[in-house]
């Protein structure tokens, strides 16, 4: 077995690779660029080499700077985790080169399933089912527009190097196949050097369903269940789970055998996944195949017990597969969320900056979070938006589901926006807890953006206990540090009004009786008495307890003289006052916020790619006004309305702050 492998990839991946490695009794090399010198993945490590500046194209991507790095480590392997050089032939052919193992395919497998194009004839020829298109080539949006002429609208175009959501766009008319072209042409060539743009059918409705196959040097395929990815924003994954309730047995039987056929075509070994397009009468056809582990591998590794780092360092060392396919079975339901650094009241656009705080909930036989951060990192421009991966498992899906609730009530950041409002709404969402789901599903559900939730009436009576239990316990202990009669109201009752945004609780608090978790509290609310009963600390973000025996969690932060309370995803500013100051309060006006029509703000931090338009130049309302890209996306800034343009305030390849004025216009009546 090896005694150093050299991991090289960053954040969370790193992590996880490294984890596998020490179990096994294994050195861990890390690389890191410039932005990352202090990143977990470089403390976790036993050894850490410095490879460049912080933009991947400078570091990460570099092939000769991770041999470099494995020849000063003496390390013998490489695991490249997934994006950056995961999928790369000419790596993995370089570091066979050098006489260094690479822990995936062989290259001949990465080069065949990398291009989208190649890949789907052999797909073909191996007997495996694919969706109606052109397979060539399309040289310009004029060629696409004939293309998806014939094919017949809707249809995908797609980056043949691409992958990750990225180079993807779908084209419903000529005019959204003309700028999809160009959208995806650029957004490949940045990303994977590869321009290269086919078109094929779209599939209305789909389900996106995935094989996980192992495969070892001695001619061993094995499939390890599918994985539902189907709830995606932008092609890109954010919930995925394991097994698929949409699948039955014979249909996981025929998707796994056509997986396994594929990948004795190209020769494959190590863990690898074929992916699906499915219909609504199950009728699945090959999507791509990725030579690579993929980001949601833990739902797999939750239900069959096994560790897929593992097992790939022991195949790339010639090892057999220690389980066979009749080894393999299913055991309870997993979930997992990709919590993202980004905005979902704000088109979801990436957020950066510091983690001043980074609190995520415990771990244990229900919950795993596999990330690549600490209290105190910093989320870059430079890379993905990805925080971690929040991960649970249950008996049944609606056990995971349930776990995974809880698990987001408990995860605290701050410092950054996330996407734990958005991931919550969905857990919460009837239709994803029946499993109605499709990779239109957030499309359909929030065709106009994500709302700010508001918090359930059902929910209300909770956060009222909650809060005037927390204020009665905040009063006691101020009139103790001061020397105060502390028991007035303790056993009588005293009346407080709970104030949530602008509307009016009024309330009776009175000590309880005690109980296991500490201290009990009951509260007289519209008519109803709540037991609250709780072990919570007035130093503690995160508040835990009971109400009325349900378990109800909370995230406490202090704004002026109140809350800004989180609880069931929704954001709300909470103060607990007398009912004379709930009086006056009533009385105080509303602040209105500054007036900014006139100018184009950037949406998010990133640089800006190009300006569409000049001073003085008349636009029409959907007209594209700038470009941005940020982690590895560009965005389409574009006119709400009929305007000229008074003054452009940056130039092209500014880095741009969120918020920053990008031009000024004058609305055209």
């Amino acid at each position: 077995m090896f005694s150093k492998i050299l991991i090289a990839n960053r954040g969370e991946i790193a992590c996880r690779v490294i984890r596998s490695a020490r179990a096994m009794g294994i050195g861990a090399v890390a690389v890191y660029s410039d932005a990352d010198r202090e990143a977990r993945h470089v403390t976790e490590a036993d050894e850490a080499v410095h490879i460049g500046a912080a933009a991947a194209s400078k570091s990460y991507l570099l092939a000769d700077r991770i041999i470099q790095a494995c020849q000063q480590t003496q390390a013998e392997a490489v695991h490249p985790g997934y994006g950056f050089l995961s999928e790369n032939t000419r790596f993995a052919e370089l570091l066979e080169e050098h006489g260094l193992v690479f822990i995936g395919p062989g290259a001949c497998a990465i080069k065949a399933m990398g291009d989208k194009i190649t890949s789907k004839l052999l797909a073909e020829q191996a007997g495996v089912n694919t969706i109606p298109g052109h397979t060539g080539v399309a040289p310009d949006a004029d060629s696409a527009v004939v293309i998806a002429g014939q094919i017949g609208y809707p249809v995908m175009l797609k980056a043949s190097a691409g992958g990750g959501g990225k180079g993807m766009r779908i084209a419903r008319d000529d005019a959204q196949c003309r700028d999809g072209f160009a959208r995806a042409t650029s957004e490949a060539q940045s990303s994977f050097g590869d321009g290269r743009i086919f078109v094929e059918k779209y599939i209305e409705q789909p389900r996106h369903i995935e094989i996980q196959i192992i495969a070892d040097n001695h001619g061993n395929i094995i499939t390890l269940n599918e994985r539902e990815c189907s709830i995606q924003r932008r092609h890109q994954k954010v919930i995925e789970e394991a097994p698929s309730l949409f699948l039955d047995h014979e249909t996981r039987a025929a998707m796994s055998k056509q997986a396994v056929a594929l990948a004795k075509a190209v020769d494959y070994r190590s863990a690898g996944t074929v992916e699906f397009i499915v219909d609504a009468n199950r009728n699945f056809y090959f999507l791509e195949m990725n030579t690579r582990l993929q980001v949601e591998h833990p739902v797999t590794e939750l239900i069959t017990g096994l560790d897929l780092v593992e097992l790939m360092i022991r195949v790339a060392d010639g090892e057999k597969l220690p389980v066979t396919q009749d080894e393999i079975g299913i055991n309870g339901w997993a979930m997992e969320s990709r919590i993202y650094a980004e905005n979902p009241y704000r088109d979801f656009l990436p957020s950066t900056g510091r983690l001043r705080k980074y609190h995520p909930p415990a771990e244990g036989s229900h919950v795993r979070v596999d990330a690549g951060v600490v209290e105190g990192s910093e989320i870059s421009m430079f890379y993905d938006p990805m925080i971690s991966k929040l991960i649970t498992w249950g008996e049944t899906r609606d056990q995971a589901i349930q776990s995974m609730q809880c698990a987001l009530g408990q995860y605290y950041i701050r410092g950054v926006d996330t996407n734990l409002p958005f991931v919550y709404a969905i857990m919460n969402h009837p239709r994803f807890q029946v499993g109605d789901i499709s990779t239109d599903f957030i499309a359909e559900e929030y065709p106009d953006g994500f709302p700010s939730l508001t918090l359930p009436a059902a929910m209300t009576g909770n956060l009222v206990a909650v809060m005037a239990s927390v204020h009665f316990r905040l009063a006691l202990r101020a009139a103790t540090i001061t020397d105060q009669e502390p028991g007035h109201g303790r056993k009588t009752g005293s009346e407080w009004v709970v104030i949530i945004g602008r509307e009016t609780h009024p309330v009776k608090v009175r000590e309880g009786d005690g109980s296991d978790q500490g201290d009990s509290w009951r509260v007289e609310y519209d008519e109803h008495e709540y037991v609250v009963e709780d072990g919570w600390s007035p130093m503690e973000a995160i508040y835990t307890g009971t109400v009325n025996g349900a378990s109800v969690d909370m995230q406490l932060d202090r704004n002026g003289f109140g809350f800004d309370v989180t609880y069931t995803g929704c954001l709300n500013r909470v103060f607990v006052v007398t009912p004379s100051t709930a009086r006056f309060y009533q009385g105080m006006p509303v602040k209105q916020a500054a007036d900014q029509s006139r100018y184009l703000l950037s949406p998010m931090p990133g640089l800006l790619v190009s300006l569409s338009v000049e001073v003085g130049q008349a636009v029409k309302a959907g007209q594209e006004l700038a470009v941005i890209e940020a982690m590895k996306m560009e965005n389409s800034l574009r006119a709400e309305q009929d305007c000229v343009i008074r003054e452009l305030l940056v130039e092209a390849g500014s880095i741009l702050e969120v918020d920053q004025p990008v031009m000024e216009f004058e609305t055209v009546d």
